[in-house]
């Protein structure tokens, strides 16, 4: 199993070059198709009317959005040209509360879409939304990467977070082109429940599974040292040099996770190494 055909969505030019070093690392290692889609954001609300939201300044924002459209593909073709691999991209135009359906178009026919972090300085509004189209309504995995982190072509340490999940496990079993690709895979289980299914053998069960896929694996069962499970995952990352992180996408809503947080969005604030989650 390998990722043949690899995504990214680009809408704005400071924070692509990650995803597409990323992209063509990936395009490398795994003998795959690489596509950027390059979107101008058309960032009016045509929904109600503002004063002076006449013909002229709705078709001005259109043709912005038309021309950063060109820009970011001339990028992007510039860009994959130079590296050899096999590689298309296209352009387009989209209203900022429809990136949803484009995005996800192309994601459902992607292996894996790699995506810069959502949150944090110089993003815009529409980066949450690619991300969690790709991931919802797409029904792909996702890479996040930060923007100063070395490209991954073959992660040589693996860090799952697993809390017996639906999500976690659905992103393990995307995730294990790379997980068999590892030297090491470390199963990381925070305050197991007492009373849980696995509370004798915590990560025991997934182990044998990744074990027979050829997976080496360890488990690290942890205290919850500090408020949130995010902050003591990537304290592990940075202990245990670990190049990745898969982890299940959402298991709260994404409304509440909007508003009180959680280990998701915590995570896509303050993670350090790439990270492979999926829903």
């Amino acid at each position: 199993m390998a990722y043949k055909s690899l995504l990214t969505v680009i809408t704005d030019q400071k924070i692509a070059e990650a995803p597409l070093r990323q992209l063509v690392a990936l395009a490398e290692a795994q003998d795959a198709h690489a596509e950027a889609l390059c979107l101008g954001v058309d960032r009016t609300q045509t929904g109600y009317y503002y004063a002076g939201a006449n013909a002229m300044v709705l078709q001005e924002t259109l043709t912005r959005a038309n021309a950063e459209a060109e820009e970011l593909l001339a990028y992007a073709n510039e860009f994959l040209g130079k590296s050899g691999i096999r590689f298309s991209a296209e352009n387009g135009v989209a209203q900022i509360a429809d990136l949803g359906r484009h995005v996800a178009h192309h994601a459902r026919f992607s292996d894996l879409v790699v995506m810069p972090r959502p949150y944090g300085d110089n993003r815009g509004a529409e980066i949450e939304p690619i991300v969690e189209a790709a991931l919802f309504e797409g029904h792909s995995p996702v890479l996040v990467v930060p923007d100063d982190h070395e490209p991954l072509s073959r992660p040589k340490s693996v860090l799952v977070a697993w809390n017996e999940s639906v999500e976690a496990m659905t992103a393990i079993r995307r995730a294990l082109p790379f997980l068999q690709a590892a030297e090491i895979v470390r199963i990381v289980v925070i305050d197991p429940p007492t009373h849980g299914p696995e509370r004798s053998d915590p990560g025991g069960m997934l182990s044998q599974m990744l074990a027979r896929h050829g997976v080496n694996c360890e488990i690290d069962v942890l205290s919850k040292t500090m408020n949130r499970v995010s902050d003591v995952l990537n304290r592990h990352a940075i202990d245990t040099s670990s190049d990745m992180m898969v982890m299940g996408a959402y298991g709260h809503s994404r409304f509440r996770e909007a508003i009180l947080g959680g280990a998701t969005r915590n995570m896509l604030e303050k993670a350090t190494v790439p990270v492979f989650m999926a829903h």
